[in-house]
């Protein structure tokens, strides 16, 4: 089987992709064909050689590289199907491709729209799905309603920005409802690139500005006095085969985050090895663990997510409520990152974690080629 493993990418969180995807090539059954596709930070892409594939697994600790090349830039075919990407040379013949895409055009439902459209099997949520887990307003007005509670928040539009007397009545809203200290993030970015706590409205408006310049939805939420518990879960919500053990969807033992930054921001997660640590199992009541396993599966099922997913929690340290944060539908799969880490404390070592992944995309690419799709 030829698949192709896609990385780097238009995101800030472009570097750590490089490292992510490097950790899955090596994790892939050496039975199978990788094909390195890397796209650069201003969104080209290029087939890599060989070679790239041999050095990072020759070397362990290798992020991956992008080689830039005329005569090895991708080329997508709609309805190509295996043979939607092509260079100058021609075809390449894939089976399966594996986006080890962080953020934007990456985890937002863009590249998943564009391999639906080649109409080729990939690894992960959605087009749908990875596009409304992206948002984090719309996630959580879709968690609300089925009942799980997220972290009090308001919403700011780059267009409130327009109307001086609306953006004053919206900051007071701010105040008066969540109050300070806030925390101030773009609604569609990851890896809390563009994410600060406001302690002030100094910060408020300078914090503000910043995090529009990631996106033009901005979330604005209460500080909570929290602990930031995760879950991976995988499989398919929609069409899950109950006797496939690919397609069941499976919540693995939570995982604590104990971040030495005031928050676990970008730094913590990636730049400063002292800038967490990370606790697996997490230590909390065994019914707690539960409790987050189960609502880490509603949450998985309601936004309608397959392949994969991390979900992160808080536990308010005053008064014990479970807070649902987030939903991250392509995690990181660093040497230090907690989704795979959460799957082997469950017994699901990193190569079957990637060959389990694999084989429920090209179930649920079966599935829905089943589908009618005109009369």
């Amino acid at each position: 089987m030829n698949i192709a493993l896609i990385y780097g990418g238009r995101s800030g969180e472009h570097e750590i992709s490089l490292i992510s995807a490097a950790s899955i090539a090596r994790g892939i059954d050496k039975k199978n064909t990788v094909t390195l596709i890397g796209i650069t930070k201003d969104g080209t892409w290029f087939l890599q050689n060989e070679s790239e594939y041999n050095r990072i697994c020759k070397d362990k600790d290798a992020s991956l590289k992008i080689e830039e090349s005329d005569e090895n830039k991708i080329y997508v075919v709609p309805g190509g199907k295996n043979k939607a990407f092509r260079t100058k040379s021609g075809s390449l013949n894939i089976d399966v491709v594996f986006p080890a895409l962080h953020g934007t055009y990456g985890e937002d439902g863009t590249i998943q729209g564009l391999l639906d459209m080649a109409d080729i099997p990939y690894v992960g949520c959605s087009t749908m799905a990875s596009a409304l887990t992206m948002d984090k307003e719309k996630t959580k007005q879709i968690l609300k309603s089925s009942e799980i509670p997220v972290v009090p928040y308001i919403c700011i539009k780059r267009c409130d920005l327009n109307n001086s007397q609306r953006y004053d009545e919206i900051f007071q809203r701010c105040i008066d409802e969540l109050g300070f200290p806030l925390f101030i993030k773009p609604c569609c970015a990851g890896s809390s690139n563009g994410a600060n706590k406001a302690e002030n409205a100094k910060e408020f408006s300078f914090y503000l500005m910043e995090a529009f310049t990631w996106d033009d939805k901005v979330l604005v939420e209460k500080s909570i006095n929290a602990r930031e518990i995760e879950c991976s879960v995988t499989g398919n919500s929609t069409t899950a085969n109950p006797n496939c053990e690919a397609e069941t969807v499976r919540a693995y033992i939570p995982g604590e985050i104990l971040p030495t930054h005031t928050f676990y921001d970008f730094d913590a997660k990636y730049n400063d090895p002292d800038g967490a640590k990370l606790l697996i199992p997490a230590d909390i009541s065994t019914d707690l663990i539960e409790t987050v396993r189960s609502t880490a599966v509603r949450a998985y099922k309601a936004l309608d997510c397959s392949g994969l997913s991390r979900i992160d929690f808080f536990i308010d340290r005053d008064t014990g409520e479970l807070y649902l944060n987030e939903i991250n539908t392509l995690p990181g799969f660093t040497s230090i990152s907690m989704f795979p880490k959460m799957c082997e404390k469950a017994g699901l070592k990193f190569a079957e974690l990637i060959k389990l992944l694999i084989e429920e995309a090209l179930l649920r690419y079966k599935a829905k080629s089943s589908l009618t799709t005109s009369r």
